[in-house]
């Protein structure tokens, strides 16, 4: 059960990060109203809070997480930018998945 609980918490919180990112990129670069500035903000607020729920080192949760990030960022990519992922980005969104399961799920000494 821990590990569905940290791979939920992990997949909402790069939602929270790609979106406070994702908003200001469109302001910016699409030329979007500056107002979404504010929805970033929370969205990025909310990403710092829930990478503080996880129980174990902040290193080792951030290190663990960027591969779920990955894995979402691809998601995103296709989803929301309408772009496929090629072979490529889906292989490297596993093998991201699989360093977070081995960072976060092995046994610890501590």
């Amino acid at each position: 059960m821990f590990e569905l609980k940290t791979i939920a918490l992990f997949l909402i919180t790069a939602v929270a990060e790609i979106v406070g990112c994702y908003l200001p990129y469109l302001w910016l670069r699409e030329g979007k109203p500056i107002w979404l500035l504010l929805p970033a903000i929370f969205s990025l607020a909310l990403f710092a809070w829930l990478l503080s729920l996880h129980p174990t080192a902040a290193g080792r949760v951030y290190a663990a997480y960027g591969g779920v990030y990955i894995f979402v960022a691809i998601l995103w990519l296709w989803c929301v930018e309408g772009v496929k992922p090629t072979i490529w980005d889906i292989t490297g969104s596993l093998v991201a998945l699989i360093g977070m399961a081995i960072i976060m799920f092995a046994p610890k000494n501590t």
